[in-house]
């Protein structure tokens, strides 16, 4: 008689635990746009979530302990023309956060500690470069104000936030359909991207060049979704012939076959995949579904192991993914997702049971603090470099919001003048730019009006 074999793995017995209702936020209008996206973002500091609103589009932005029912009368950030498509925060500052939207922009918000009192209206930048409305938002994991988004013009901008401007294009000729997904690698050297032409793509942004490319990765139809994991491995969602939903894990040295394809449910909607470099551990949330399913991801064959399944009994609109600085290490969890009901944000805590109240060193490895390893030119530069890491042992302590610098002011206005000009000027336009320099002039002798008091001052003393 054979004695069949269980694989051992700590992650066995991983449970989700929904947060109590008063730690939920209640009454929250969440957006009724159909697209593909999260929702949602979280950080250390803030929860935010895109919500209904008329007359353009708008996001909520609550400090995370701000728990309970959310006042209809919250102040919004409401600076785009048309619904708001996706949000992401910023990993090198907890207080910035971009968004992509149906009017066709890119706006970079700076959310004040103790978030906003009064609706926030002015981005701290705007970055207009696309034609059709902008469905995907990603930061460079390493890099400082390396921005990523992606249209469906099927074009892929890569910002310097700093200066406001596209560095880098991948027009239509890299992606001829519309663009499902984008995902960074660990060091932010590669793109790993899936299109509406059935294909997924590894790309090299700086160079514009596809290092490779993998046909039909699912049968069907459905959009597919795909992220870079662990060891040089893509990991994807799709559907098959039979619309049956279906994970797949891929070496990117070797595309012709995966290394293993599991097939789920017969469900709708899409998979969106979560991973977590420190657990190996992928979390895949499904549109509509009431469920989150987890896999360990190993370096041996089979490769993708089933771990278990959080289910509820109501569906998801959305669903947001803490970064590990933000969890309770005390409590032994490992990721924490806020999901999104028609009225409700709702925390819900993975955990590994354990008995002992001591820190688990083998459940947080070292993890990507908030620190960037390069700057926008020395990434740009060819170089690359993989997350500042931080222990977790003595829990994470958010540091004191880093100003957002951006060069704006005469040049901005001497850009737009000149972007301007190539055409005949409106008497608008002559009247808006003359109003605006006329506000920098004021500013400027503002300013020295302090310098010279402040030397008066200082001769005085």
């Amino acid at each position: 008689m054979s004695r069949q074999v269980v694989r051992s793995s700590k992650f066995r017995h991983v449970f989700g635990q929904p947060a109590k209702a008063d730690q939920c936020y209640e009454d929250v209008r969440v957006s009724q746009t159909t697209w593909d996206s999260g929702f949602c973002a979280v950080n250390p500091k803030f929860m935010a979530l895109i919500c209904e609103a008329s007359g353009g589009g708008a996001f909520l932005v609550l400090p995370l302990g701000k728990t309970g029912r959310v006042d209809k009368n919250a102040p919004l950030v409401c600076g785009h023309t048309a619904p708001v498509l996706d949000i992401a925060w910023c990993p090198h500052n907890d207080n910035v956060i971009a968004s992509g939207s149906e009017d066709c922009t890119v706006m970079v918000w700076e959310v004040p500690d103790g978030g906003l009192v009064l609706p926030l209206r002015e981005p701290v930048v705007t970055l207009e470069g696309h034609t059709k409305r902008v469905g995907i938002i990603a930061w460079h994991p390493t890099a400082q104000n390396v921005l990523l988004s992606a249209g469906c013009d099927n074009v892929i901008l890569v910002w310097d936030v700093g200066t406001g401007a596209a560095v880098l294009t991948l027009g239509p000729d890299v992606h001829p359909d519309t663009i499902y997904s984008v995902d960074w690698s660990r060091d932010g050297g590669l793109i790993c991207t899936s299109c509406r032409d059935k294909r997924v793509r590894i790309i090299e942004p700086r160079k514009g060049t596809i290092v490779a490319e993998k046909d039909r990765p699912h049968e069907g139809t459905r959009p597919v979704h795909a992220v870079f994991v662990s060891e040089g491995k893509i990991l994807t969602t799709g559907f098959s012939r039979m619309s049956e939903r279906q994970v797949a894990l891929w070496d990117t040295k070797h595309l012709e076959e995966p290394l293993s394809l599991q097939e789920l449910d017969t469900s709708s909607g899409v998979l969106l995949p979560f991973f977590d470099p420190d657990t190996n551990i992928v979390y895949l949330c499904g549109k509509g579904d009431s469920s989150i399913r987890y896999f360990e991801i190993t370096s041996e064959a089979p490769f993708l192991h089933y771990l278990s399944m959080f289910s509820s009994k109501e569906s998801q609109r959305g669903m947001g993914y803490m970064p590990k600085r933000g969890l309770e290490v005390n409590k032994c969890e490992i990721a924490r997702f806020y999901k999104l009901h028609e009225r409700k944000c709702e925390p819900i805590a993975m955990t590994v049971p354990r008995k002992s109240d001591l820190f688990q060193e083998d459940l947080y490895p070292p993890t990507a603090g908030p620190d960037p390893a390069l700057t926008a030119e020395e990434w740009l530069g060819g170089r690359d470099a993989g997350p500042l890491l931080i222990s977790l042992k003595d829990g994470y302590v958010p540091p004191k919001s880093r100003e957002l610098r951006v060069n704006r002011g005469l040049d901005s206005v001497r850009k737009r003048a000149t972007a301007e000009a190539s055409g005949p000027p409106s008497s608008d336009t002559v009247s808006r730019l003359e109003e605006e320099m006329r506000n920098l002039q004021a500013t400027v002798q503002e300013l020295q009006k302090r310098m010279d008091r402040l030397e008066e001052t200082v001769q005085a003393k």
